[in-house]
């Protein structure tokens, strides 16, 4: 090697060795600009993988990434290399006794904002220390990490409900993903139905007459779960459920005044002026609680089911039995079953009462006692009695009384 040549490899090596010290520059104040009080999970392992990275490759290709310079088999590569993100990868799951509190900062100290529930999600949206900042309904703070289970798919699904809102007056449930296939049964217009399953724009959905499909044209599906609740929120829900407590009991009085005042052979009010059976005779609505509901509704087992009928003799649907049922007590109650599930207040499965009401997916019955519901059930059974109560998912327990 001749001198002029030993001299260009020597200017070559320092350029080289500059560049590479002023970009090592960059690089560590590109990491140290992103670490911040509050920085993304995604964002903090990426931090932490670059850093603990030593080797002059890794620290090259950091520093083309940072700059704006990998090349196109880089970025290949790096699409190949990263996982598909998941819906999932932001929720967590709250995985407590009761509940866990939401506070205006990282620590004990911040002011409570408001609870999420043991099963209820949020999306974290950061960490700052061992706590993570969330978003759930409308509250947004602080948890500590110890309390959430994040990312985890199976209990995400496990406490989340996939549902499907119906987009048309009346929607056809078919037996099968055709529309050629038998019609197993209809659902008015505004039901939420549960998702089984879904699959080539057709959506499988739980009603009365058994698991049948939908054409997804028809409907518009979500996944739902529990979230937080703010202290504004909470309040005013206690405040709601005081005011209906204390309707239900001015109704049940009502309804006492009513049958002391009526004779025990007289018919029931909510009924059509023309029965279905003449014979049968119906005793009218007698004390104002729960047991008193469920009493009244059983008399009328073994009537008709008519789809939109509210006729307690006649015929009616699940919605409408249990419309006129609480009518008879002075309860107005609308006519959809998703619509019962919001309704008085809300009680936990082992807590049912006679007289609640226990609500399905697109249907709804009133619970009598001894793990069983009388409801208006389909075309070919009428109004009956089921055991257990449980024989579907239950959605929700509503109490008037």
């Amino acid at each position: 090697m001749n001198r002029n040549s030993i001299r260009r490899a020597t200017t070559c090596c320092l350029t080289a060795a500059v560049v590479l010290t002023s970009s090592s520059f960059v690089s560590n104040a590109a990491v140290s600009a992103g670490a911040g009080s509050l920085i993304s999970a995604a964002e903090t392992q990426v931090s932490v993988e670059n850093m603990g990275n030593s080797s002059t490759a890794g620290v090259s290709g950091t520093i083309a990434k940072s700059l704006g310079k990998e090349s196109k088999d880089d970025t290949k590569q790096a699409a190949q290399n990263e996982a598909p993100k998941s819906e999932y990868d932001d929720i967590a799951i709250a995985q407590v006794d009761d509940y866990v509190n939401v506070r205006s900062a990282a620590g004990e100290d911040g002011e409570v904002l408001g609870k999420l529930y043991n099963n209820s999600a949020c999306t974290v949206l950061g960490t700052e220390g061992d706590w993570y900042k969330i978003h759930s309904g409308d509250v947004e703070g602080y948890i500590k990490a110890e309390f959430l289970v994040l990312g985890d798919a199976e209990l995400a699904k496990s406490v989340g409900r996939r549902v499907a809102d119906v987009k048309t007056d009346t929607l056809n449930v078919r037996a099968e993903a055709s529309t050629d296939a038998e019609l197993l049964g209809q659902v008015p217009g505004g039901e939420e139905l549960s998702v089984v399953e879904e699959k080539d724009g057709w959506v499988k959905v739980a009603i009365e007459e058994g698991d049948g499909w939908v054409s997804s044209e028809f409907v518009e599906t979500s996944t739902h779960y529990v979230v937080a609740e703010s202290k504004e929120a909470e309040e005013a829900r206690l405040k709601k459920e005081e005011e209906e407590r204390r309707a239900a009991e001015e109704a049940a009085r009502a309804a006492t005044q009513r049958s002391s005042q009526s004779s025990s052979g007289s018919s029931s009010s909510s009924g059509s002026s023309g029965s279905s059976a003449p014979s049968r005779s119906y005793a009218p609505p007698s004390g104002g609680n729960g047991q008193a509901v469920a009493n009244y509704a059983c008399q009328f087992v073994g009537n008709p089911y008519v789809w939109g009928g509210t006729s307690l003799t006649n015929g009616a649907d699940c919605s409408g039995f249990v419309m006129s049922v609480y009518a008879a007590f002075g309860v107005g109650l609308p006519h959809s079953s998703s619509a019962l599930a919001g309704v008085g207040y809300g009680v936990s499965q082992d807590a049912m009462q006679p007289g609640d009401i226990v609500c399905y997916s697109g249907h709804v019955g009133i619970y009598v006692g001894n793990n069983t519901i009388v409801h208006a059930s389909t075309e070919a059974t009428g109004i009956k009695y089921t055991s257990p109560a449980n024989y579907r998912t239950i959605v929700a327990v509503r109490r008037i009384f």
